[in-house]
C-alpha cells in the first residue's frame, strides 16, 4: 500500500465499509427476520452500494502492479439469493432491456439474482482487501462496476423502486376518496 496515494488508500477502506453494510444488509433480508421491511431495505443497499460504485467509476482506472488474480474461493451465494427469492416471491422477475444505448430488445432481470450477483462482486474484492490486496480489490471493485454489477445493481433498484411505487401508491380509489376527504374536512 506504499505506493498508493492515500486518496485511494481512503477510497479502498470506504468502499469496504460499504461492501460490508451491503452484505450485512442483504444477508439480514435474505434471512426472513423481516419481511416487511424487505423492499425498502434491499432499496437502500442498492441505492447506498451504487454511490460505492459512482465513486469507482468517476475515478481513473485503478491498474494493479501484478497482472495476475490470485486463486479466490468466492462465497455460495445460493442461500442468499433462495431467501431473497421466497421473500419476493411473485415479484422477483421483472423486464429489463438488453444495453439501453444499443438495443430495444427485452430481457428478464430477477432482483435476487441480481442482488446476489452484486454480493458476490463485493464479496471478491473484500476478500482482496482483507488479505492486503488493496490495489486489486479496488481494481477489482471498479471493473466489475463497470462490467456487471452497477448495470445490476441499478436495473434491481429501478424495480425495486418501482414495486415500492405501486405498493404505496397504488390504492383503491375508494380508500383515495376518503383519505382525501378526511383529509379536507378535519
Amino acid at each position: 500500500m506504499s505506493d498508493m496515494s492515500d486518496d485511494l488508500a481512503r477510497l479502498a477502506e470506504v468502499s469496504a465499509e460499504d461492501a460490508r453494510a451491503y452484505l450485512g444488509t442483504v444477508t439480514e433480508v435474505a434471512s426472513g427476520s423481516a419481511p416487511d421491511a424487505a423492499i425498502p431495505m434491499t432499496l437502500l443497499a442498492l441505492s447506498q452500494v451504487l454511490v460505492m460504485g459512482a465513486r469507482l467509476g468517476a475515478i481513473e482506472d485503478v491498474v494493479p502492479t501484478e497482472r495476475f488474480e490470485p486463486d479466490i474461493v468466492d462465497p455460495e451465494l445460493d442461500p442468499l439469493r433462495t431467501g431473497i427469492a421466497n421473500l419476493f416471491e411473485g415479484l422477483d422477475e421483472y423486464a429489463d432491456l438488453v444495453d439501453p444505448l444499443t438495443s430495444t430488445e427485452l430481457t428478464t432481470g430477477s432482483i435476487s439474482s441480481d442482488v446476489a450477483g452484486v454480493a458476490g462482486a463485493l464479496a471478491h474484492g473484500l476478500r482482496h482487501y482483507d488479505e492486503g490486496r488493496i490495489t486489486e480489490a479496488l481494481w477489482w471493485w471498479q471493473f466489475s462496476y463497470l462490467s456487471d454489477w452497477g448495470e445490476r445493481a441499478a436495473a434491481a433498484l429501478r424495480a425495486l423502486q418501482s414495486l415500492l411505487g405501486h405498493i404505496r401508491l397504488d390504492a383503491d380509489e375508494e380508500t383515495i376518496s376518503e383519505a382525501e376527504f378526511d383529509a379536507l374536512h378535519p
